[in-house]
């Protein structure tokens, strides 16, 4: 029978305890922009992967009666990392439209 290295796995298991606490700490937090109305997507406005945007900023224009109306903003601030709509797409409220990566 093989005997158990005790001294190794004590070292993988601190070794995982750190990288998940670094994980924790240092990682972007995703978070989903959804749209508040249904339309169409029209191209002015339409956020940018990579965009820096500010809380309360307009992501997502759609075309409404009066002319461009604003289906999303941002709740928080941060940076764009996916547009998942694009022009002359259909949206529903509460589809997710962008994803941003918040500030730490």
């Amino acid at each position: 029978m093989k005997k158990i290295n005790w001294k190794i796995i004590t070292l993988v298991v601190v070794a995982l305890l750190a990288f998940g606490t670094y994980s924790l700490v240092f990682a972007d937090t995703v978070v989903p922009q959804k749209s508040a109305l249904n339309g169409t997507v029209v191209a002015a406005g339409l956020a940018q992967v990579g965009q820096t945007v500010k809380e309360g900023q307009v992501l997502v224009n759609i075309k409404g009666i009066a002319g461009n109306t604003p289906a999303a903003r941002a709740n928080i601030a941060g940076k764009v990392t996916a547009v998942l709509v694009g022009p002359g797409q259909s949206v529903s409220s509460g589809q997710t439209v962008v994803e941003l990566s918040s500030f730490k």
